[in-house]
């Protein structure tokens, strides 16, 4: 288990200090993450890695020449917020764009999604590679679905070394992108890991066994096997990727990592095997790396990674290198003080809205609306958070309810320490990154986004109409069903959002007042929660547990209709309806 913490809650907050206390002279914290010491060289791209900590050297290890630019660092295996990645992009821009290239976890796709869409609202260049080297994930033909392991580094080196030798941001896109596609990595544990403060490892691996296919974040593997030798693990690992080896490939770039408390004696061991493995099949093995590169706090467990080369893909992964965890040849930087805008300082679009004018009296008053309405959805969350983290529990890690009440109980904080001339639009932006941010995970990646879209929706008119609201919320909608990549039927919240939506929109053109819309939209979605008992998980974690979850309702549909049916009951009790 994890021995060394003070308390558990700060632990990446104090690994994160100490980590740039060690390498002060490579990397700078800023808040959210680190980026180089030495600024990016004016009109280069920012190639910007991420996720959620615990997997060191990942991600902070690899700031530095010939990798990333900086580096989005989250809770333990909780993917980092919009806001935080929108501070580390800005401290990290040079002018020449930006690049987001992680792992493919949902709560990643969305929170960095998020933090794309607003950078290019703001006139910044952004982009997304997504990395899905893990064969144990999905099949061959669902490979767009994979999710990301210990490739990552591989695509991170290209990406970076593409960078730093001044190429074009869509040069620098389709270069990550390419290397992923013939990036494949395989993996297997011996024993779970243990998060800080906790006591048991999050998945047991039966005596004699181990378990093949597992993930970075506390994932067990597929299936179990018996234990193997050397020489058989190596065929274990290697089987899946050289069944999907490009025609006429024989050059590759070879990984052994380490998952976090297998000893380097034994991956030099591993090592050994798979390259005569390799070899054997007449591949030639080029620049290989042995060790620890992506891990899982303390998971006993291994993984091969393979990256199968052409000339472009050669070059560049020979190319120099220096970070913290990765050293390769020798660099040369040429940034300068000048190159960076550190987290914090003045930006005219930092917000989207710097510059804007005063918000107006209706805005001012709707925003102490939404207040309260805030205030009150957490009091009806709070009274259904245990029997939500139970539902949870069916089919995930019952922790919906506890994340709900973070979330909303720090968007209240936030937006009741705002400034009584915030206006609707702003104060909603507030709280939903407030929400997300705290929050973490899909769940509050999506609560926030539809916060902060409702606000950039409504605006700062001098007067609002029922209608404003109804289309406010079909915006927040479909930027939930866009960030989230789901669709009614997949037993997500869109399965009581849209009814929802669509509801409220009917009243609101039939020229119902706002009270009566609201009642009925929220009856709506009551329905369409009630009805995911009947559904299969298509989407989100429930997804490998699915035959588990039928007979239950959704969890985030359910949280989304108690806090519809609470701004019903809000609205209808007071005179903000009319």
């Amino acid at each position: 288990m994890t021995k060394i913490f003070g308390d558990p809650d700060a632990f990446v907050t104090d690994a994160l200090r100490g980590f740039a206390r060690a390498h002060g002279d490579e990397v700078a914290v800023v808040d959210g993450g680190v980026v180089r010491a030495d600024p990016l060289e004016s009109g280069r791209v920012a190639v910007l890695i991420g996720g959620g900590s615990g997997h060191y050297p990942a991600f902070a290890g690899y700031v530095g020449p010939g990798l990333a630019a900086g580096a989005v660092c989250g809770n333990i295996f909780t993917s980092p917020s919009t806001a935080q990645a929108m501070r580390v992009a800005h401290a990290a821009d040079a002018g020449g764009g930006i690049l987001f290239a992680f792992g493919r976890y949902a709560g990643d796709v969305i929170h960095f999604g998020e933090a794309e869409r607003r950078l290019r609202a703001e006139g910044i260049d952004a982009r997304t590679v997504l990395i899905t080297d893990d064969v144990a994930s999905a099949p061959v033909e669902s490979a767009e679905e994979r999710r990301g392991i210990a490739g990552i580094v591989c695509v991170w080196h290209v990406a970076g070394a593409a960078a730093d030798r001044g190429d074009s941001l869509d040069e620098v896109e389709r270069l990550a992108a390419h290397a992923n596609s013939r990036t494949r990595s395989h993996g297997v544990a011996f024993a779970g890991c243990t998060l800080p403060g906790a006591d048991h490892a999050l998945f047991e691996v039966p005596a004699g066994q181990m378990s093949i296919g597992l993930g970075i974040h506390g994932e067990p593997g597929v299936r179990d096997v018996p234990m193997q030798s050397a020489p058989e693990l190596a065929v274990t690992l290697a089987a899946p990727l050289l069944e999907e080896r490009p025609d006429g490939c024989r050059r590759a770039a070879v990984l052994v990592n380490g998952l976090g408390s297998v000893k380097y004696e034994e991956l030099y061991v591993l090592f050994d095997c798979v390259v005569e493995h390799l070899e054997a099949h007449d591949i030639e093995v080029v620049e290989p790396l042995c060790g620890e590169f992506v891990t899982s706090l303390d998971m006993a467990g291994v993984s091969l990674t393979v990256m199968w080369l052409d000339d472009e893909l050669e070059e560049l992964w020979k190319a120099p290198a220096w970070s913290p965890a990765l050293r390769k040849g020798t660099v040369t930087t040429s940034g300068g003080p000048a190159g960076r805008r550190l987290a914090g300082e003045p930006r005219d679009t930092l917000s989207g809205t710097a510059g804007a004018a005063p918000a107006t009296r209706a805005a001012i008053d709707a925003a102490a609306v939404a207040r309260r309405l805030l205030r009150s959805a957490r009091e009806a969350v709070g009274a259904e958070a245990e029997a939500l983290g139970e539902l949870d529990a069916v089919a995930g890690d019952g922790d919906h309810g506890i994340g709900m009440m973070r979330g909303l109980t720090a968007a209240v904080d936030a937006v009741d320490a705002a400034a009584p001339s915030t206006g609707v639009r702003e104060l909603l932006q507030l709280a939903g990154d407030t929400w997300s941010e705290t929050a973490g995970g899909t769940s509050g990646a999506l609560w926030g986004a539809a916060l902060a879209q409702v606000g950039e929706s409504l605006g700062s008119p001098e007067a609002f109409t029922p209608a404003d609201l109804a289309e406010s919320v079909a915006a927040a909608t479909s930027r939930v069903a866009e960030l989230g990549g789901a669709a009614p039927g997949d037993k997500t919240m869109l399965d009581a959002m849209v009814p929802f939506e669509q509801a409220l929109g009917r009243a609101v053109a039939a020229g119902a007042d706002l009270r009566t819309a609201l009642v009925d939209a929220a009856a709506a979605a009551r329905s369409g929660a009630d009805a995911t008992s009947a559904m299969t998980p298509r989407r989100g974690r429930a997804r490998p547990l699915a035959e588990r979850s039928i007979g239950h309702p959704d969890p985030g549909a359910t949280s989304f209709w108690i806090i519809a049916d609470d701004i019903a009951r809000t609205v209808a009790a007071s005179d903000e309806g009319e």
